[in-house]
């Protein structure tokens, strides 16, 4: 073999990591009697804390947080009607070690998006499926039942489930047979009536993957020990994890989200069966200290509009990430990463700790990946998400006292991102979501995507809108042609008018359009214009407002982000120029009904004009419903 070619190989990278492991165990065998390492230098921290064996350096044993009594074989969790080792099971289908799924064949299907899509109806819901080409398999015969999930668990859900309207359990169990088969899920037609019911039906789907994962690795655990106590060689068929203990990442945008997410999952592990541990500190860094009061939540309703209410409430910090352990007794919180078994974190706090730690080994093994309130995401910094992404399912650079005879194959193949299950959550879809979903995702089970139809938007009446479109033939072209448009065409028309030049709003959905729309006004001299922009402080934002509503500024230039985040009412409106439709649809209506804050403000005296191209499809959907979207869209495509 020459050295000088493939080293990034997965072959040659593993032969590496086992190269290291095996030195450092040797190193370890020398220093046996060293002096104890300091009470605070970082220690290594493995999968699982299971009885102690002695199979050699292994991933399962927790040194740091070494709960054995936590992990005792048998139990309630054992006859509850899922065999593990059953291999026509759902998990053992597409987790086990012998898994059809990560075949050459398939993984070239999926390299080469050779998909096959169908529309189907689950239950209530309109989806896509997309299947790989070869994959024979009816959409409707992938979905699997409740059944799949341990009565443990299972009890307590269908006891709450009897409370819920028959709507939200339609809802859940839709989703559910879903899930469970394992299907890549994107949902961006989530309403806020049903996000809470989706956030528990996800949490149980996570709970269940690794109450079934644990299990398994107890059961070979007790094999070996087995083999070991009657001197027999040891089974050969343990293959039964990853390099490191994390199976599942959930990123959220704020604190607030992650407790949401705490209550979700501590639903489905009730007191007395399970003692959560560090529940007070979470409370104290995740929910708003006790003396703090939430405008948001305690305002009479009506006073914000109720999806500003429900993303905002609460400790809205975007910095955070938490590791939490399970055990069959307990949840434990704030657990080191690599001794962990579900991560949520914001994708700015998962960076953050990536590129402080020089390694992102933790998210080498994540087997169901949830990303939740992708509009809000999206509103932050959407780089961060793709850097995340990046930095999963890839071989590890240390081999953390990895036990290599129980990882699963197709984690030393470097191929778990084809097992990878991935959950995204959104009430609506943008190009840059669906591209992540379409490109991104390398599931080989298959994946649905949930479709909406969409009404038209309610708006005053009478108001004069334009939609006016512009051609562009080329995505990339579009942020240039859209300008080009706007400073030659439309503006100067404007500007004609007198009408139209004064108590003007234009809104801009981008922030890379806003910054180059506000950069050319400042170079005309000539128009007098305010700013409202997400970095506007307190002070920017009383100036702007009252300049423009006493007709100091003839303009405002706002963000979508500044009202994502403010939500503030404008007065003072008489013309809105909507440089694109807003992402967020309810923006579009808002901005329509504030004219009318003032006194005596007819619906003729108001006019709208939006500028779009074809590109804006998802956008004018929101807006003008899916059967409006298509005569605006008509000649464009």
């Amino acid at each position: 073999m020459d050295l000088g070619e493939n080293v990034n190989t997965p072959t040659t990278r593993l032969l590496t990591l086992l190269n290291v492991s095996a030195l450092k165990s040797r190193k370890r065998t020398r220093d046996e009697d060293s002096p104890a390492p300091k009470l605070n230098k970082r220690k290594t921290v493995k999968l699982a804390e299971d009885i102690t064996l002695d199979p050699g350096p292994s991933i399962l044993h927790d040194r740091t947080n070494n709960d054995v009594g936590d992990e005792v074989v048998g139990g309630d969790e054992e006859n509850d009607g899922v065999d593990l080792q059953d291999v026509t099971s759902p998990y053992e289908q597409h987790y086990g070690p012998n898994t059809d799924l990560v075949s050459e064949i398939s993984r070239s299907s999926v390299d080469q998006r050779r998909w096959t899509s169908s529309r189907e109806i689950v239950g209530t819901l309109r989806t896509v499926f997309s299947l790989r080409n070869e994959d024979i398999t009816l959409p409707s015969k992938k979905l699997a039942k409740q059944t799949a999930i341990p009565q443990r668990l299972r009890g307590p859900f269908q006891a709450r489930q009897s409370r819920q309207s028959s709507d939200q359990r339609q809802v859940q169990d839709d989703l559910l047979s879903i899930l469970s088969a394992h299907l890549d899920l994107y949902n961006p037609a989530l309403s806020l009536e049903d996000h809470r019911s989706v956030r528990d039906v996800v949490a149980l789907h996570a709970l269940d993957h690794i109450t079934k994962k644990r299990r398994r690795v107890l059961k070979n655990n007790e094999r070996l020990a087995h083999a070991k106590a009657a001197s027999a060689s040891p089974p050969e068929d343990v293959q039964d994890q990853g390099f490191t203990r994390p199976s599942v990442l959930v990123l959220l945008p704020f604190r607030s989200s992650a407790l949401a997410w705490l209550d979700a999952l501590t639903t489905h592990t009730p007191s007395p069966s399970y003692q959560i541990e560090n529940h007070s500190r979470f409370l104290s860094e995740y929910a708003l200290p006790p003396d703090a009061v939430d405008k948001l939540a305690v305002a009479e309703p009506g006073t914000y509009p109720r999806d500003h209410v429900e993303t905002f409430k609460g400790n809205v910090d975007d910095n955070f990430r938490v590791g939490i352990k399970l055990t069959r007794k307990s949840v434990k919180l704030f657990a080191d990463f690599y001794g962990c078994d579900i991560i949520l974190a914001s994708p700015l706090g998962l960076r953050m700790s990536i590129e402080k730690e020089k390694s992102a080994d933790f998210l080498s093994s994540i087997e169901i990946l949830v990303i939740d309130q992708m509009n809000a995401l999206a509103m932050q910094n959407w780089e961060h998400v793709q850097y995340v992404l990046s930095n999963m399912n890839n071989l590890p650079k240390d081999s953390h006292d990895a036990d290599f005879s129980r990882i699963k194959p197709w984690y030393l193949d470097g191929h778990s991102a084809y097992l990878r299950q991935s959950i995204f959550l959104s009430p609506f879809e943008t190009p840059e979501l669906r591209a992540l979903f379409n490109t991104t995702l390398k599931n080989t089970a298959g994946k649905v995507r949930v479709e909406k139809i969409w009404p038209a938007i309610q708006v005053p009446e009478s108001i004069d809108q334009m939609f006016i479109p512009f051609d562009c033939a080329n995505p990339k072209d579009e942020p240039e042609k859209r300008f080009a448009y706007f400073t030659t065409q439309l503006l100067p028309r404007v500007l004609k008018s007198a009408v139209q030049s004064a108590n003007t709003v234009i809104f801009i959905p981008s922030s890379f359009d806003f910054i180059r729309v506000h950069n050319y006004f400042r170079k005309q001299s000539s128009l007098s214009f305010a700013v409202l922009s997400e970095y506007s402080t307190n002070q920017d934002i009383s100036r702007a407002r009252e300049t423009f509503f006493s007709s100091k500024k003839a303009f405002l230039l706002v963000s979508e982000r500044f009202h994502f985040y403010r939500r503030y009412k404008i007065r003072g409106i008489r013309n809105l120029i909507f440089y694109g439709p807003p992402e967020h649809p309810q923006f579009f209506s808002e901005f329509l009904s504030f004219p009318f804050l003032d006194d005596g403000v007819e619906a003729s005296d108001v006019m709208s004009k939006v500028i779009y191209s074809k590109y804006d499809k998802f956008r004018l959907e929101r807006i003008v419903g899916t059967k409006g979207v298509k005569g605006l869209l008509e000649g464009l495509l």
